[in-house]
């Protein structure tokens, strides 16, 4: 009958308890603008007219990129009247109309151009880029297996040092592997779409040369293993 060491650990079975880490620095597999259309005017309808053409005309570019779109969607929306300052009558001065929009990209070629493109249009405004992984990215595994290996090879050279073997896995603890925070958000407006004036259509603006940020992918683990009686 074979007999299994205790997992609490004693003199014939001594336990160990180590930590595994690994942090790997790799390219990033997405990039997430927001883009926020903004209508103003004195008619509410017409002002909601305007602001459903703009918007309109934001999803027939971003759908134009095809697979390199990977993700594309509208957030809030709003209509909002702008009261006078002067006399005790609500009366509306005008009204504001604002929708937001999320584009996530995996051309990073076509992130360049599609952001100038829409940072070209008029009253709307982007924000952005924030780079990413997806969460099932191989990144994050490979960060997980570096932390188990960490924590097996160090294990073993404690092990080793008192001339003693690993002879068990008795715990191994998750502690995350996440992707580090986006970078913080720039300030409002860090990049706004042209106002609209009249004359000649302007000359396209050149795309944008963007260098992406590469991710820091994180992983820990705690492991607990019973070693053979060390020789002291």
């Amino acid at each position: 009958m074979t007999h299994t060491p205790p997992s609490y650990g004693t003199p014939e079975h001594p336990r160990v308890a180590v930590r595994g880490e690994a942090r790997l620095e790799v390219d990033p597999e997405t990039a997430r603008i927001t883009v926020t259309v903004t209508a103003r005017g004195k008619d509410r309808r017409n002002t909601l007219e305007d602001l459903t053409r703009r918007n309109n005309h934001v999803l027939e570019l971003a759908r134009s990129y095809g697979q390199a779109m990977e993700k594309l969607e509208t957030g809030a929306i709003s209509i909002t009247p702008e009261l006078t300052q002067k006399g005790r009558n609500e009366q509306i001065h005008a009204y504001h109309g604002r929708v937001h929009i999320t584009a996530v990209l995996n051309d990073f070629t076509a992130l360049g151009e599609f952001t100038t493109r829409i940072a070209d249009l008029d009253m709307t405004r982007v924000n952005g880029p924030w780079w990413g992984l997806r969460p099932d990215s191989p990144a994050h595994g490979t960060a997980r297996r570096q932390a188990v290996h960490e924590a097996v090879q160090r294990a073993r050279e404690y092990a080793d040092a008192l001339g003693a073997q690993l002879t068990a896995l008795v715990e191994l603890a998750d502690l995350g592997a996440e992707n580090t925070a986006p970078p913080a958000l720039p300030a409002p407006g860090a990049m706004r779409g042209r106002a609209a004036f009249g004359g000649a259509a302007p000359e396209p603006a050149p795309a944008l040369d963007l260098e992406p940020q590469r991710q820091t992918v994180y992983a820990q683990v705690n492991a607990r293993f019973i070693m053979s009686p060390p020789k002291l």
